[in-house]
This record gives structure tokens, C-alpha cells and sequence, in this order.
């Protein structure tokens, strides 16, 4: 993991600028309501930035045993970052509009595998400029992917093995199992803490202050990463969480990747609702 620690987790707008001809933007826009990322991008994006799709590239098949976005095959990830015209020196910088909670996903993957990346901290409305829709014009890249890191991974037995701090990243409301848009049974798993990802943003969009990010944290009861499983609804925003994490020098939790959308069809496995 050298090269992930050669920058943060999270970058401004004035770092990228200042290193302008090393970046390769990425714009990861999605949408859990259906709504086109690509479409999105193509509306409007930041100048050069390339697209990737999280369904496509970022994902394996959906499936009850594995989730809504379990990981893909590394082969795949390598094609999806070489068909944006990405190598495997370069530093990326990925962007949404939802404060980062998406682009996470892209980064954790990236970090995870040893390659240098970060999430544009504010993502779009950070940026000063005019959007443009040309679409980039770069030559397929050299990107090599790496296997997984198990180290960095936990299974579905494990966040219901008490041996571990199981953080769920959702909205207070799905977390209580009040509603739940997209999974059929709701609450959340037994003993597990609540820390919105969303929790982790200004109105603006931008990253909190490292000592309210703390006081969050700590208000669940973590002051380490270490012994942490992190999930949410199916492993992408809970990235943010592990990033952030990262950012605050609390060092490296592990992530439940099938999230709600894997152990809430798993009936044999119990569910609690309330706070």
C-alpha cells in the first residue's frame, strides 16, 4: 500500500490545481434512486474528468449471497480503469455531487490495492470554474489491477460474531429500521453502532472539522479503526467511513462489502430496529 499514502484520502480543489498535469480526474456519479451517472456526466462534468460506472466497473453481479455491489473481479476493475484511460503511476482524484459518499467507493478500491487516490473533498460544487460536456480524448491506460486484500475485508459471519465493532453507515432512519427504500427487511445488525457517512459533511457538501469528525466517532464509541467492520447498504458509502477514518490517523477498519443488502435476506440471521 505505499503508493496510497503518498497523498490523503482527501484533497481541495487548490492541492489538484497545484498539481494539475500529475491528476487524472474521475467523475463517479450514481444514483440509488436509478437516475444515470453517465448521463449526469454527460450533462456536465469537470474539465477532463473521465467517467466510470460503478455498476459496470466498480462491481461484481448482484446477487442474495453477495449483495447489491459486491467487489468485481479484479480483471474486470483493470479493464473499466484502462478504458478511461488510466495507468497504473497515476494519481486519481474522484468526485461526485453527494460530498463524496460515492466517490469513496472508487478511492477505498484504489487505496486498498496500493494505488494513489483521493476523494475531491466538496466534489463538484467545490469546483470554481464552468462545467464542460466535451468527452476526453485519452489512449487506454497501463492500469494493473491486484487481488483484494482480505486483511481489509470481513464476511457476513464475522459482523455477527461479537468479536468485532460492526459501524453502519446509513441514515439514522434506515439504521432504525424507520423506513428502507431499497431492501426488504429493515433495521440493522444486532449491536451494531451508527455513524452516517452523511454525518461526516457540512450543508455544503465538504468534510467536517477533524475534531467534530472525532467527537462523532467517539460518540459511538470508536477511537480506533482497528477491530472495526464497516458497512451500509451494499459496501459503497461505507467506504467514506474507512476513509475518513484513514484521515483521522484512527489506521485501517475492515469492510462487509454485501452490507444490508446481503444480511437482510439472510432470514436465518437476526435483525434489530430502534436506536
Amino acid at each position: 500500500m505505499d503508493r496510497a499514502h503518498t497523498i490523503p484520502p482527501f484533497v481541495d480543489w487548490d492541492w489538484c490545481r497545484g498539481r494539475a498535469e500529475g491528476i487524472v480526474l474521475v467523475d463517479s456519479r450514481w444514483y440509488l434512486d436509478g437516475r444515470s451517472g453517465w448521463e449526469a456526466y454527460r450533462r456536465g462534468h469537470l474539465p477532463g474528468a473521465v467517467f466510470i460506472d460503478l455498476d459496470r466497473w466498480l462491481s461484481g453481479p448482484a446477487s442474495p449471497g453477495s449483495g447489491r455491489h459486491p467487489l468485481p473481479d479484479p480483471a474486470t476493475f483493470e479493464d473499466g480503469m484502462r478504458n478511461a484511460g488510466i495507468n497504473n503511476a497515476d494519481t486519481v482524484v474522484v468526485y461526485d455531487d453527494a460530498g463524496g459518499v460515492i466517490a469513496a467507493r472508487l478511492v477505498w478500491m484504489l487505496r486498498a490495492t496500493g494505488h494513489a487516490a483521493a476523494i475531491l473533498d466538496g466534489g463538484m460544487a467545490a469546483y470554481p470554474g464552468t462545467c464542460e460536456t466535451d468527452l476526453p480524448d485519452r489512449l487506454p491506460g497501463d492500469f494493473l489491477a491486484k487481488p483484494w486484500p482480505p486483511g481489509l475485508l470481513a464476511d457476513i459471519m464475522e459482523t455477527c460474531g461479537g468479536g468485532s465493532v460492526v459501524v453502519d453507515a446509513r441514515n439514522r432512519d434506515r439504521f432504525e429500521g424507520k423506513q428502507d427504500p431499497v431492501d426488504p427487511r429493515p433495521g440493522h445488525i444486532p449491536d451494531a453502532v451508527n455513524v452516517p457517512c452523511r454525518a461526516n459533511l457540512d450543508p455544503a457538501g465538504q468534510l467536517l472539522p477533524g475534531q467534530e469528525l472525532r467527537k462523532n466517532f467517539a460518540l459511538a464509541g470508536i477511537t480506533s479503526a482497528e477491530g472495526t467492520i464497516t458497512y451500509c447498504g451494499s459496501g459503497v458509502t461505507a467506504c467514506h467511513n474507512l476513509l475518513v477514518m484513514e484521515h483521522l490517523g484512527l489506521g485501517h477498519g475492515r469492510l462487509f462489502v454485501g452490507g444490508w443488502s446481503q444480511y437482510g435476506l439472510a432470514s436465518h440471521l437476526p435483525v434489530e430496529v430502534g436506536a
